[in-house]
């Protein structure tokens, strides 16, 4: 007879082990997450009339909050009642989600093979991104689903829709992953979903690469290669492709707005670009994942620009900074540019100490010293003060560098 489970990551979505009565809990969880959990120790079985939890945490809070948004009483109300409530909420939102898959088959689902089931989960994410504000009203009423299921487990007509709704959370967390907006949830929360669903189906011989599921050649190290930016280019899901691109552009731009502040900007200024023609829907889902496939091959080719200049990152990052302006390239040209640079690095690098970003004194000395070497190399003077404080925006944007 089973003594006792160590759970990780698993058994939440429909799991049922009417006797279980200590439940110890030593993670953190919050809504919904933390109901499913404390259902485990819901069940009467036997003589055994009522669970008990067990905590290390402090989340007394958490859990107080939780039943209250739960329960429709605030939290003081009969249990028995808030779960038939959460039964009929948790019916009409299955309906409604179930409602956005007219004409897909994905019940085919729960019958295929590991791999095919992959490709179905695939399948199901093109089409919800195919619909009219498809995403966003996915997300939201699975949420809803979820949080109302969450509360009427191990009711039988919860346990009899668990697959289900396991299927829409896979579903949603596929959307979620690739949306930059917000905080989000962490990687770990996303991935939660899609592990429980796929579990049982991973436990075969059977290997599975995900990129060919999705359509895509397993990526070398580089993800924005040539041959990777083909292979999403041919993705049958178009709504997919377009996903992936925007996350990863969106990331890799993100990471550079850590180093080169006009780069970033310059880049994520044509994504967004590119993004609001799309939903504008004056091009069309093959001519935005064509635009920002060049907007790929872009931030490539400018990997490539400070070696070929002969800077490095932070020179050349400092070059965009005066590069910024149409005027200056063309009165001073290139060369004059980047020696500009290198001198303003070295400048700024030798004027900086550990706490400059907060003391006045030393910005009002550098801004002087900025401005006299842009005179000194010819920069137009009509430019000269927002050229200034561009320099130094960036050089605080690499502070911890300065002063190494």
């Amino acid at each position: 007879e089973l003594k006792l489970v160590i759970v990780r990551d698993m058994w939440l979505t429909g799991f049922d082990a009417p006797c279980l009565k200590t439940l110890y809990i030593d993670k953190p969880m919050k809504g919904h997450n933390l109901m499913q959990a404390i259902a485990r120790v819901n069940r009467v079985y036997g003589q055994v009339k009522g669970g008990v939890i067990v905590e290390y945490l402090g989340i007394a809070s958490d859990l107080k909050e939780a039943l209250s948004f739960y329960s429709s009483a605030g939290g003081k109300g009969d249990p028995a009642v808030a779960q038939e409530q959460a039964v009929q909420l948790m019916l009409a939102k299955l309906e409604v989600v179930s409602q956005m898959f007219h004409g897909f088959a994905y019940k085919e689902y729960f019958g295929a093979d590991t791999g095919r089931k992959l490709s179905i989960i695939l399948a199901a994410e093109e089409h919800i991104l195919g619909l009219e504000n498809g995403k966003k009203r996915f997300i939201d009423e699975v949420t809803a689903l979820s949080q109302a299921f969450a509360i009427a487990i191990p009711h039988e007509q919860a346990m009899a829709v668990k697959d289900e709704v396991a299927f829409f959370q896979a579903v949603k967390s596929r959307l979620v992953k690739f949306d930059s907006s917000g905080p989000g949830k962490s990687d770990a929360e996303i991935e939660t979903a899609i592990k429980q669903i796929i579990d049982q189906a991973l436990v075969t011989e059977q290997v599975i690469d995900v990129f060919d599921a999705a359509g895509i050649k397993k990526p070398d190290i580089s993800i924005l290669s040539e041959e990777f930016l083909l292979e999403v280019k041919n993705m049958e899901h178009k709504n997919i492709a377009l996903e992936v691109l925007k996350k990863l552009l969106n990331d890799e731009i993100k990471a550079r707005a850590k180093r080169n502040l006009v780069q970033s900007k310059t880049l994520m200024e044509m994504l967004e670009n590119s993004i609001k023609r799309y939903h504008n829907k004056v091009i069309t889902a093959a001519e935005v994942i064509e635009e920002l496939i060049n907007l790929g091959k872009e931030i490539k080719a400018m990997d490539k620009e400070p070696q070929e200049m002969g800077l490095t990152d932070y020179e050349y990052a400092f070059y965009t900074a005066i590069a910024d302006n149409e005027s200056a390239r063309e009165v001073m040209g290139k060369e004059k540019l980047r020696d500009l640079a290198v001198v303003l690095y070295q400048k700024v690098k030798e004027n900086t100490s550990i706490d400059w970003t907060i003391r006045e004194s030393v910005k009002a000395k550098l801004r002087v010293i900025v401005k006299r070497v842009l005179r000194q190399y010819g920069y137009p003077p009509d430019m000269q003060t927002l050229a200034t404080e561009t320099v130094l925006k960036q050089a605080e944007l690499i502070a911890e560098e300065l002063t190494h």
